[in-house]
């Protein structure tokens, strides 16, 4: 196999796992009489990532800084 075809059907692949993979999960939204308690929100599942947010932002600048330093620095 040449490497044109390699390519096509590595993203293919990665295009179909994709697709196939669903990050959310199977819960049942909150529904009012259910347990008594009544219905609250829309129950959608909280993500812990949320909390992290600026946390990540600011990590992600430093990063871009570190790494554009060190490969111009490596060029000169």
């Amino acid at each position: 196999m040449n490497m044109k075809t390699i390519n096509k059907l590595a993203t293919v692949f990665f295009l179909f796992v994709v697709l196939c993979v669903n990050a959310q999960g199977g819960g049942t939204p909150n529904q009012p009489g259910d347990d008594g308690t009544g219905g609250s929100g829309t129950g959608a599942l909280a993500t812990p990532v949320d909390m992290y947010v600026y946390v990540l932002g600011i990590a992600a600048i430093i990063m871009i800084a570190f790494f554009t330093k060190k490969y111009t620095a490596a060029k000169a």
